[in-house]
């Protein structure tokens, strides 16, 4: 077998497997900006390891947060599977705004606070493609405000990855509250004409990518 083929020492494995477990750990209590030294020193192994084995800190986010993000897809399934297009579409953002609540790292991948890896992206265009049919459902129905676009959900995420992040140490479940209140805004039945325009798709891509 030559050296390109054979396949990972088993300590190298396990230390490997004790440094995504170690780095899930971390970044979902501290974000994506904790210290690497803290990865290494749960996963007890040098940082001289952990860089052997992530040389960069966003490849530790290739490897973690594909698997997570599978959940945005289930979510999406089921809301387009309810019979009520307006429970699906409530379902679909308080299970998406719930994704960012319960891991600090993927509220920080969710709002692009640091470059993500192409699986991680390509799991964000597959939950908004099937949120544009999840809002046509709902304004179809009479229910959702027919001036509330797939953008608007955007800015949605980025206010309450902010009341995520201010309130999680002291009240982790204050921003269902404040989501209720948004939801509540958007029903047809409690619109008015709002003269501002919502960003348009360009505008969003780019202020999701980090400088």
């Amino acid at each position: 077998m030559s050296r390109k083929t054979r396949p990972p020492r088993a300590d190298a494995a396990r230390n490997r497997d004790r440094l995504l477990a170690a780095a899930a750990e971390v970044f979902g209590e501290r974000g994506l900006d904790a210290p690497l030294e803290e990865v290494a020193r749960r996963a007890g192994v040098s940082i001289g390891t952990l860089y052997n084995h992530f040389p960069a800190r966003q490849d530790f986010f290739d490897a973690i947060f594909p698997a997570r993000l599978a959940a945005l897809d289930r979510i999406a399934e089921a809301a387009l599977a309810d019979a009520d297009p307006w429970d699906g579409f409530v379902a679909f953002v308080e299970g998406l705004i719930a994704l960012q609540a319960e891991d600090r790292g993927l509220n920080d991948a969710l709002v692009r606070r640091f470059p993500l890896a192409s699986e991680v992206s390509a799991a964000c265009h597959r939950g908004f493609a099937r949120l544009v049919q999840i809002i046509a459902r709902a304004k179809e129905s009479g229910q959702l405000r027919d001036d509330f676009e797939v953008q608007d959900v955007v800015t949605l995420m980025w206010a309450m990855s902010q009341v995520i992040r201010e309130s999680v140490d002291v009240a982790p479940d204050v921003w269902r509250r404040c989501l209720a209140f948004h939801l509540d805004g958007l029903r047809a039945a409690a619109a008015h004409p709002i003269t501002v325009r919502p960003l348009t798709a360009e505008q969003v891509a780019g202020l999701m990518t980090p400088g």
